[in-house]
């Protein structure tokens, strides 16, 4: 049979489509902004019909609504990442959190660890060939359509093709769905004296040549900001966004000088404005990866000058990350943090930072803490952390003995809790001086 018969024998309606999804399945839904909002809402009306469906993903940016009370005996999420519509319900007990590396997710879904009934996917209408590209949701993406007993995708016109190993082919896909929806958009951050001031301390560390690692949010875009002297940068990030497209356009990032894939922006998925999803499309300097290709330390490793950054809840004085959880309170996840951290190590020049702002609770709570709340997770351990940098400065923390770390550390948290941080890692530790 030709693709182009596969794909109009299986054309249908997300109401019909989503029929395919029984009482008991594990639905895996495509990550972040590749969410396939029609599919879902579809989903979410039958709740009367099902009873204990599984829903896996990891940032969920829709609304979540299967994550409401009301819903509980229909639909129980396991979350692989915490977002903001999800966290009420993990931490309530309605659902479930499931600690993984970003980079591991793949295997859950390729091993059975998870074995995957249904997935949710968005595609791109297909080429010449048959082929579908995933767009801005690579990462676990594709492993789970390819593990999944049932593929049911979303075929929007708006999700751009970006290259690498990015793409499905017809008859991977069981049911599909024509859709116009817009993509979730992710609005750039607005900036704030405390973002910056983090950003041009970053930016201070990251040299011509280097190649880059950047998370979400206002901290990846206030160094961004500050980039725009720098010469011939790389990046090899799980994902990118705005402020990304804005330093290619201007010519700071070029990739040349990249050791691996020299030439190409590496990423497993992207978030951002309708814009950047344009700009992505068909761009040549863009290719996408799953996770586990992206994410791979060792990969990572073959990046010369890799610079690691990303963000963390709070820092202890002996160097310990958490980045995941507010005490016990599951907060978000680990995504590809360790992975990075643990990759920039082994590169050539390599670095990784762990940037924060000094306080949180408006003002009220230091971030640089004594020692982590009862509960709490660790992220990245005190024998990965290279550089930690607040609004006061960086901390360099490599190859510092236990009482060097505390020391450097106290100077760049917050003035208003320096003494009492001092006073507090004297009583621990004997040191703080």
């Amino acid at each position: 049979m030709k693709w182009h018969d596969h794909y109009d024998q299986h054309l249908t309606t997300a109401s019909e489509a989503v029929k395919a999804i029984k009482s008991g399945d594990r639905v895996v839904l495509a990550h972040a902004c590749g969410e396939p909002k029609s599919l879902v809402e579809a989903m979410v009306a039958r709740a009367d019909e099902l009873e204990r469906v599984e829903i896996v993903h990891m940032v969920a940016m829709g609304s979540a609504r299967y994550c409401l009370p009301e819903y509980a005996a229909a639909f129980r999420h396991n979350s692989l990442f915490v977002g903001a519509t999800t966290r009420k319900a993990v931490n309530d007990g309605r659902g479930d959190y499931t600690p993984c590396f970003f980079s591991e997710i793949p295997r859950l879904f390729r091993d059975e660890i998870l074995p995957v009934d249904v997935a949710l996917i968005t595609v791109s209408p297909p080429d010449k060939l048959g082929f579908f590209c995933m767009g801005i949701s690579v990462d676990y993406t594709k492993q789970a359509a390819l593990s999944a007993k049932t593929v049911i995708a979303a075929v929007n016109p708006n999700m751009p093709r970006v290259g690498g190993e990015s793409c499905l082919h017809a008859t991977d896909i069981d049911y599909f769905v024509p859709t116009g929806d817009p993509l979730i958009e992710l609005a750039p951050p607005k900036l704030g004296e405390t973002e910056k001031a983090i950003g041009g301390h970053v930016a201070s560390l990251i040299k011509d040549g280097d190649c880059l690692q950047l998370g979400i949010g206002a901290l990846p875009d206030a160094v961004l900001s500050y980039l725009g002297e720098k010469n011939d940068l790389g990046v090899h990030s799980e994902m990118i966004s705005d402020g990304a497209m804005n330093l290619v356009n201007s010519g700071v990032i070029t990739c040349r000088r990249k050791t691996f894939l020299t030439g190409k922006i590496v990423i497993t998925f992207a978030m951002g404005t309708a814009a950047f999803y344009e700009w992505l499309n068909d761009n040549t300097m863009i290719e996408a990866y799953p996770v586990d290709f992206v994410n791979d330390p060792f990969r990572i490793a073959q990046n010369d000058n890799m610079v690691a950054i990303n963000s963390a809840l709070a820092v202890d004085s002996m160097g310990q990350v958490a980045a995941t959880t507010l005490g016990p309170m599951q907060y978000s996840g680990v995504g590809g943090q360790v992975d990075f951290v643990r990759g920039a190590s082994r590169s050539r020049g390599g670095r990784s930072i762990i940037a924060l702002p000094s306080t949180a609770s408006k003002g009220t709570q230091s971030r640089i803490v004594a020692c982590l709340q009862p509960g709490s997770a660790v992220t990245t351990s005190r024998y990965d952390v290279d550089y930690v940098a607040t609004e006061f400065g960086i901390a360099a923390l490599r190859g510092k003995t236990l009482r060097q770390r505390c020391e450097t550390l106290i100077e760049i948290a917050h003035p208003d809790f320096r003494d009492q941080l001092r006073d507090d890692c004297r009583k621990l530790y004997g040191c703080g001086r």
